[in-house]
């Protein structure tokens, strides 16, 4: 058998065996999902995500809410300057409806005179009122909204085998990678290994 052919099949066994252990190192990550016990060495073996799923839940959770959603941000702009000018437009025509309504024997001049003084006091009121509704909502939302709870409490409701279908439909290219990656350095090391028996 020469020399080549030893080296081919070192390095197509040392691929093989990386690639294989790979794969499994990944499957290792989710399975097994239900703990499984070893009599003998009175140990269970369970996969890393079924074992550690509420801390992960509960640093998912925690890094949402620090680094991509601040409720801050969300409630602020639930009432934009336009809503405002809205909502006072939509106060002063049903407040000349009712002036209109209740005051229809007056005169023109009085009725007119007593919407433009309400529509003032609407114009600087209403807006300000609103401004703090809005603090006070936001305030309250504040003690009671935590993002990242919901975040941790929608993560730990999955299924574990939902939450796998989740990891390896977001991660699958990389998890590819790391399989091939794998194949590449088995190969390489049965090159090296081959290398090694036939020069020393």
């Amino acid at each position: 058998m020469s020399n080549i052919f030893k080296i081919l099949i070192l390095a197509s066994i040392g691929g093989v065996i990386g690639y294989v252990t790979n794969v499994v190192a990944i499957k290792l990550i989710f399975r097994p999902i239900k703990p499984i016990k070893i009599p003998v060495i009175n140990k269970e073996i369970i996969g890393l995500i079924p074992k550690r799923k509420a801390e992960i839940a509960s640093n998912i959770g925690e890094i949402v809410q620090k680094e991509f959603i601040s409720l801050d941000e969300i409630l602020e702009n639930i009432i934009t300057e336009e809503d405002k000018e809205n909502v006072v437009e939509y106060i002063k025509v049903k407040i000349k409806v009712i002036i209109n309504e209740k005051m229809a024997f007056a005169p023109s001049a009085i009725k007119n005179i007593i919407q433009g003084y309400v529509s003032e006091a609407i114009e600087n009121e209403i807006k300000q009122s609103i401004d703090d509704l809005s603090e006070e909502v936001i305030r309250k939302a504040n003690k009671r909204i935590d993002i990242g709870k919901m975040v941790e409490d929608k993560i730990n409701n999955l299924d574990l085998y939902e939450l796998e279908e989740i990891i390896l439909r977001i991660a699958k290219n990389e998890l590819k990678h790391i399989e091939i990656l794998g194949l590449v350095l088995g190969f390489l090391i049965g090159i090296v290994q081959g290398l090694i028996i036939i020069f020393i």
